[in-house]
């Protein structure tokens, strides 16, 4: 069930990606955080509803809210156009979060990959912090296309994985994914960072943001 919840996560990642590319409408993006946040609470909650008190699943699930109450804030604060100060600094909050999540990954599940894809989430949602709490228009391009890798990587793939009965919590594939993403983000911050983006053209008759 979760495997089905992690694919849509990925899809409304995708979209939010285009969104601080410029390329989706903003009210556009909205429908589908509403809709896959909506759909990130039931979920844990009939995971939990189900896990009979067992730690391990009831810690699993309780993960998810996190990014459910994320996509719910994000579309809701879309429609109504709200200040984007509070979904940053509740998205440092659900960072932090994330990195004892990866702690849990590590030592008590031995769910390896799944440790590295929180440190991931954890990375990507202090980005969002960064962008959307403190207002650091400059990262906005580079969160753009950090979102845009994650939600392939650490969505998408791993849910058709899980999905197909092909996943493997091995610490293999735990440091093949952390080498990757090292260096793609390294690669995406000389390509699309704050230094690049400043450095960009602007032409007379547009914003700094082209709108």
């Amino acid at each position: 069930m979760a495997s089905v919840g992690l694919l849509y996560v990925g899809a409304v990642l995708f979209v939010n990606a285009l969104l601080l590319l410029d390329r989706v409408d903003s009210k556009a993006a909205a429908i589908l955080n509403l809709f896959v946040g909506a759909l990130q609470v039931v979920l844990p909650t009939l995971l939990i509803l189900q896990a009979g008190g067992d730690i391990k699943a009831i810690s699993a699930a309780a993960g998810i809210y996190l990014f459910g109450f994320t996509y719910l804030y994000v579309g809701i604060g879309l429609l109504a156009g709200l200040d984007t100060t509070g979904v940053g600094w509740f998205s440092l909050f659900v960072s932090i979060a994330a990195i004892v999540f990866a702690l849990i990954s590590f030592f008590e599940l031995r769910d390896y990959p799944f440790g590295v894809i929180w440190l991931m989430w954890s990375f990507l949602w202090f980005l969002f912090f960064v962008t959307l709490g403190l207002k650091r228009e400059e990262f906005t391009r580079y969160t753009g296309w950090v979102t845009l890798v994650q939600a392939w990587v650490t969505a998408v793939v791993p849910a058709f994985l899980i999905l197909t009965g092909l996943y493997e919590p091995s610490a293999a594939w735990a440091i093949g994914l952390a080498v990757f993403a090292v260096v793609v983000f390294a690669l995406l911050w000389v390509v699309a960072g704050p230094a690049r983006t400043r450095s960009r053209p602007t032409a007379p008759t547009e914003s700094p943001t082209g709108r």
